[in-house]
């Protein structure tokens, strides 16, 4: 059965609709508060309309994260090089007004540790495309002069995500670390250039 012309344009809008409301309930609630029931009020869609749009729980809270890259990066993101560093640790700031998305990010990346898990392919992808743009970012200081050529930036993009997340997992469990401040710290050490 072919679908009708507009079809799979009105379902992709849907569950970017859907993902939208569901980034306000998890900010709002967090992410043990927020229920897909919740989300579904809040997109105007039934429970069962949901696992119309997304297969399982799982790839809707996946898609929620992929929807908060999507929403960050244009916030956050340009396209100045020697920037990318910068621009992360403001995406960790607005982390700390949205814990409930924060709280989402860690338990989904603990649980898609599971290969068969419906996250495992997003958190596979966004480690490879940060991990590159910290790279990327670093090559471009290089070349600039601000940062020693002899620093991996490959290796670099990595580390700097597990900064990023190993912070944002104790920032979780004890509010009173500063999280930012200590990724700032952290990366500045890696890069030879620390800051107070």
């Amino acid at each position: 059965m072919s679908r009708r012309p507009g079809s799979y344009t009105k379902g992709v809008a849907k569950r970017e609709e859907i993902l939208t409301a569901a980034l306000h309930v998890i900010a709002e609630k967090g992410y043990r508060g927020a229920s897909v029931r919740e989300i579904a009020e809040a997109a105007g869609i039934s429970q069962a309309g949901i696992l119309y749009y997304f297969s399982s729980k799982e790839e809707l809270f996946a898609e929620i994260l992929r929807k908060r890259d999507e929403v960050d990066t244009a916030a956050y993101v340009n396209d100045v090089p020697g920037h990318w560093l910068e621009t992360m640790l403001q995406v960790m700031q607005h982390g700390t007004e949205v814990p409930g998305l924060s709280q989402l990010y860690a338990q989904l990346s603990a649980e898609a540790t599971d290969p068969e898990h419906a996250a495992r392919q997003f958190f596979a992808n966004r480690f490879a495309k940060f991990g590159q743009a910290f790279a990327d970012d670093i090559r471009a200081q290089q070349a600039a002069g601000t940062i020693s050529p002899d620093l991996d930036a490959e290796r670099f993009g990595r580390i700097a995500i597990a900064v990023a997340d190993g912070m944002q997992l104790q920032w979780l469990i004890d509010p009173s670390v500063d999280m930012v401040d200590h990724i700032r710290y952290a990366l500045g050490l890696l890069t030879g250039r620390p800051t107070d």
